[in-house]
């Protein structure tokens, strides 16, 4: 494939920058299952869908009108990467994906975690916010 994944000592620190990459990737890697016969190519299409969805919907994210739509679109690019770390590492296990997609592999798994761990700072601030709020505004508490 001539992995574009970048070296883990290189990679970006920023979220968005590393899924427009892992999204590069992903494309070209749909390009190379085109070639690997009809079960690759049936494959391809679903990796491309949730592999390039990922980066847009994290995208969207930022745009997001409340924090309980900042959740909702990263949850989507959550279900998103995680099913795309799927169906790379069955591609891989059948033997559609070589060795040289292994650092495309651990990309996914990296994001999967990295945007578990957003979603779940998001939650955790969205509440805090919330009992901040019916504490001062509850004269009882």
């Amino acid at each position: 494939m001539g992995s574009s994944i970048t070296p883990p000592h290189d990679k970006p620190f920023d979220v968005h920058e590393r899924l427009l990459i892992f999204a590069c990737d992903i494309v070209r890697t749909a390009q190379f299952l085109q070639r690997q016969g009809p079960i690759g190519r049936a494959v391809s299409y679903q990796i491309l869908s949730a592999g390039v969805s990922t980066g847009a919907n994290a995208e969207e994210g930022d745009g997001a009108s409340s924090p309980d739509d900042f959740i909702a679109k990263m949850r989507i690019a959550l279900r998103e990467a995680k099913e795309t770390s799927f169906r790379l590492r069955v591609c891989r296990r059948v033997g559609l994906l070589d060795a040289t997609f292994d650092p495309l592999i651990d990309e996914a798994i990296q994001l999967t975690k990295i945007l578990g761990k957003i979603v779940h700072t998001a939650i955790r601030n969205r509440d805090a916010r919330r009992a901040q709020r019916l504490h001062i505004t509850d004269p009882s508490a």
